[in-house]
């Protein structure tokens, strides 16, 4: 695997951007050079788009064998570098060791479980109201993808949409943010062109939202643009995509709660709530954004939550003991610490925490929080635990849907059934009876509601988003069409 990726990767070679622009590429916790990448150019995008296209055509038609043992050789060169994936991600996006290493499992799950796909293109033979006739329905790629892949789980999130975008026939162009170049897409064209991918169809071009940021959309080769990130960049997206009638994939912002019932093990929920909140100092997706619990267990809740929050060890991500690394950038705690301002004005105390230097924002917990401050009703996606009290089940189902964000979230109840009930009624794509919001397995639907996107990854249900379905109908007999042509 390459070491040095100062370069985008078009059409098999690693090559300079044509933009004026450059993408200098940091470490946030020590703001360290990671290197410095010529940044694409409209012109780069679209010679990668027609190198996608050129090659995908031969792609499709590949034996089933020669994709799923291409995905194979990937997933064994991922496994023989996983430290130097580890370390790119810890430097890059300010992992943790524990984060960066759970992050590389969970991505060779994924990229195993893509691995099957190209025997799983089924089709269908069904019965027609025609005579003579025969209905078959084909699965086929899309042609070529559009992927954007976001800076806070970077490798995990371009390789989900990456390999199965690849092992169901479809050529693949990435951009990654420009925080994570390297683990959000150019570790990949290094990866895939070691394991024997053949040229054209993987290219990762490397520039700025304001140059290429609408033209990786609106561009007329993809058929499919991949998506993680804001729910306002989703939207942006999603309305270029559906002026153009492409299909989106989009998983976008969260604002998942985390609702402990009277009946709950304190202690289980606690644990679950600690690794729910804090795991990658908040930054994801799925993080718990509010901690809903009953007024009767409240206080007990909140002694031993924050008697464990206590515990956790703040500092450089490369140390394997810290639990709390950097957020991404300055301008991201800037904007947590207004919200907690803000709420306080509003009567939320902060009981623990609620100070930064410079980007490494200290673990913090809040009460007094109320559903329509700034730190309940935004998605945090820093270190932040806003807890809210409830006083019935009622209330909870009520504060937890009132939110325009439906993507993950988790019920803890000593009973299974109350518990289940209550995640029936939160309308979410994603929920979890006693556990956390974080989790992700590769043969399971995951994405969200309302605000916080539209299809699904993973399993059977990316298999959908990633194909489209082709019906041939086959007459084996000359077909009677009735008086229309009846001779006179």
């Amino acid at each position: 695997m390459k070491t040095d990726f100062t370069k985008l990767f078009i059409n098999g070679e690693w090559t300079d951007g044509n933009s004026d622009s450059t993408i200098n590429n940091r470490n946030p916790y020590d703001g360290s050079d990671l290197g410095t990448i010529k940044a694409a150019s409209k012109e780069d995008l679209d010679h990668a788009y027609q190198s996608a296209q050129k090659a995908q055509q031969e792609w499709a038609k590949e034996l089933p064998q020669v994709k799923r043992d291409v995905m194979e050789k990937a997933v064994r060169i991922v496994e023989e570098n996983q430290e130097t994936i580890i370390d790119w991600l810890i430097k890059e996006s300010g992992s943790t060791y524990m984060k960066a290493a759970g992050e590389v499992k969970v991505s060779i799950l994924s990229m195993k479980e893509a691995a099957t796909y190209p025997y799983r293109m089924e089709g269908k033979i069904l019965p027609s109201q025609v005579p003579g006739k025969e209905n078959r329905v084909y699965r086929e790629p899309l042609g070529v993808v559009g992927i954007i892949s976001p800076w806070n789980f970077p490798l995990h999130l371009a390789v989900r949409s990456i390999a199965t975008a690849l092992a169901t026939g479809n050529g693949v162009v990435v951009k990654p943010a420009t925080h994570t170049p390297v683990t959000g897409g150019l570790l990949f064209a290094s990866i895939f062109e070691e394991a024997g991918l053949p040229k054209g169809l993987l290219n990762v071009v490397v520039g700025r939202g304001s140059e290429i940021g609408d033209d990786i959309v609106t561009h007329p080769i993809p058929r499919l643009i991949s998506f993680t990130g804001s729910t306002e960049v989703g939207r942006r997206i999603g309305e270029l995509a559906g002026k153009n009638l492409k299909k989106t994939a989009l998983e976008l912002g969260g604002n998942n709660v985390f609702i402990v019932l009277d009946d709950a093990d304190i202690d289980q929920a606690v644990e679950s709530a600690l690794f729910g909140k804090f795991y990658h100092q908040g930054q994801i997706c799925m993080s718990i954004n509010r901690i809903m619990v009953h007024k009767d267990i409240h206080d007990k809740f909140v002694d031993a939550f924050v008697s464990r929050v206590k515990e956790l060890k703040t500092g450089n991500p490369a140390e394997k003991a810290t639990h709390i690394g950097p957020l991404i950038d300055e301008d991201q705690a800037e904007r947590i610490l207004k919200d907690i301002d803000a709420s306080k004005e509003q009567g939320a105390e902060v009981i623990l925490g609620g100070d930064a230097k410079d980007n490494l924002l200290s673990p913090t917990v809040m009460t007094g929080v109320t559903n329509n401050m700034p730190i309940a009703k935004n998605e945090i996606f820093g270190p932040v635990a806003a807890i809210i009290a409830f006083d019935d089940d009622e209330e909870a189902v009520r504060l937890a849907n009132e939110h325009p964000y439906g993507l993950s979230g988790a019920v803890h109840s000593s009973s299974i059934e109350r518990g289940t009930n209550i995640a029936h009624r939160i309308q979410t794509g994603m929920i979890h009876v006693n556990d956390e919001s974080v989790n992700d397995e590769p043969h399971m639907p995951f994405g969200g509601e309302k605000d916080s996107g539209l299809g699904r990854f993973n399993g059977e249900w990316a298999l959908e988003e990633f194909t489209t379905v082709k019906w041939i109908g086959v007459q084996h007999k000359r077909r009677d069409y009735g008086p229309f042509i009846e001779k006179r």
